[in-house]
């Protein structure tokens, strides 16, 4: 819950506002662009008031991804229902309740025959957990690299779900119950596959659904200022020249996707002509 005690004194007045526990994750300005921004420290605040019940929704969305749970109304409005997971397009969904334990990152889940995946972790809410469970539970956990395990754990024993992770983040997650290797992709589920892409971290993996869908880890986000995919080069833990080399044998594999879902950055979606074209001029840029 904010602190309306530590409220920042930049907010825009008005009932909303971000209080001074911000830690600069994006997060929130992801939702609620032209609503919250950033100071030169990179402090949120409210810049523009919602004024539509579209904006509402964005900023409560904005609220309940905080990882610093920083934003909040001052008369202490009610949560609406339903804010999340947010079915941003057909058969994918973002959680919300981002964790400060993964610097705020996204994670995500799909529903599939046989039961759902889950890429990455949020922290733990009953009501992500009640539509998981209406849509027909977890059976694979599926993480992308070390940094962004939040509740996995909890998750996983909670649904009886497998959990995936690579060999070389995988003292990250020693509750791992599948751990791959090398560079070869694997088939984890009925269309979904594993994509070793190192380079953010030693042991970061693409999970690629139905060639339609990409969950990029921190490994390639759409970076939502430039309007483009993009890598974190200030956030390549472990070789930019590896990671160049990854996207690059990812990008001549014949897998294809219309929706790059991060952990960090924004999602984007696109006929997959054109995420591939934009792919192969990252990896020329890089």
């Amino acid at each position: 819950m904010a602190r309306l005690a530590d409220r920042h004194p930049d907010n825009v007045d008005g009932p909303w506002y971000v209080d001074t526990r911000c830690f600069d994750c994006d997060v929130a300005r992801h939702h609620a662009p032209e609503l919250i921004a950033a100071r030169a420290d990179g402090q949120s605040v409210v810049s523009r008031q919602p004024a539509t019940p579209a904006e509402e929704l964005d900023m409560w969305r904005a609220a309940l991804a905080c990882p610093t749970r920083s934003i909040g109304t001052v008369d202490r409005r009610e949560v609406p229902p339903g804010v999340f997971p947010w079915e941003l397009t057909p058969g994918v969904f973002l959680c919300g309740h981002n964790d400060r334990r993964s610097f705020g990152a996204h994670a995500w889940f799909m529903p599939r025959p046989g039961g759902g995946i889950l890429v990455d972790a949020p922290h733990w809410d009953r009501e992500v957990v009640a539509l998981m469970e209406a849509r027909g539970g977890v059976a694979h956990v599926l993480l992308t690299h070390r940094d962004d395990i939040a509740d996995a754990q909890r998750f996983a024993e909670h649904f009886g779900a497998r959990v995936w992770i690579h060999a070389a983040d995988a003292d990250a997650a020693p509750f791992a119950t599948d751990v791959a290797d090398g560079t070869d992709e694997l088939e984890v589920a009925p269309g979904v596959v594993m994509f070793p892409v190192a380079g953010h971290t030693r042991g970061s993996v693409f999970y690629v659904v139905d060639d339609r869908v990409l969950f990029g880890g921190d490994t390639l986000a759409w970076m939502w200022r430039e309007g483009d995919l993009g890598a974190f080069r200030n956030a390549t833990w472990y070789s930019w020249a590896v990671l160049r080399d990854s996207l690059e044998r990812f990008a001549a594999s014949g897998h294809r996707f219309e929706w790059i879902c991060p952990g960090h950055g924004k999602w984007h979606g696109a006929t997959a002509d054109e995420m591939h074209r934009r792919l192969r001029v990252l990896v020329a840029r890089m």
